[in-house]
């Protein structure tokens, strides 16, 4: 029995799956990125100004939350914006102050009608 030429070629096994394990975690690095490049494109960024009207999504978990109510909360007043999309907020109707998250709240629109409905009188036969 020779253990020389068992020893080197032992030590290329080793090698061989060394560099394929070196090569999958190069791999799955790469995916990661290009996943990540992918889902930060697809991220809207959300403009607020100083005294402008917002709604904020609910997101407390229920049971049995209802099919036609609304996610939504408000309106509330923007009184700061931070970097990094932090957005300093006020209760109208308490004055509560808190800081969230600028991708959880979208703009409130006051008065906006998207159509006017229309009576119709109908006369009896």
């Amino acid at each position: 029995m020779e253990l020389e030429p068992t020893g080197k070629a032992r030590k290329l096994d080793i090698q061989e799956l060394e560099e394929i394990r070196n090569d999958a975690y190069e791999n799955a690095r790469i995916y990661k990125d290009k996943t990540k490049l992918f889902h930060d494109k697809k991220i809207a960024t959300k403009h607020f100004l100083i005294r402008q009207k917002v709604l904020l999504y609910k997101s407390l978990l229920k049971l049995f939350p209802g099919k036609l109510r609304s996610r939504w909360q408000g309106p509330f007043i923007v009184n700061q914006v931070f970097p990094q999309s932090a957005i300093k907020i006020e209760s109208e109707e308490i004055g509560k102050q808190f800081v969230d998250n600028g991708q959880r709240l979208k703009p409130f629109y006051e008065n906006s009608q998207a159509h006017t409905v229309e009576k119709i009188q109908l006369e009896s036969p």
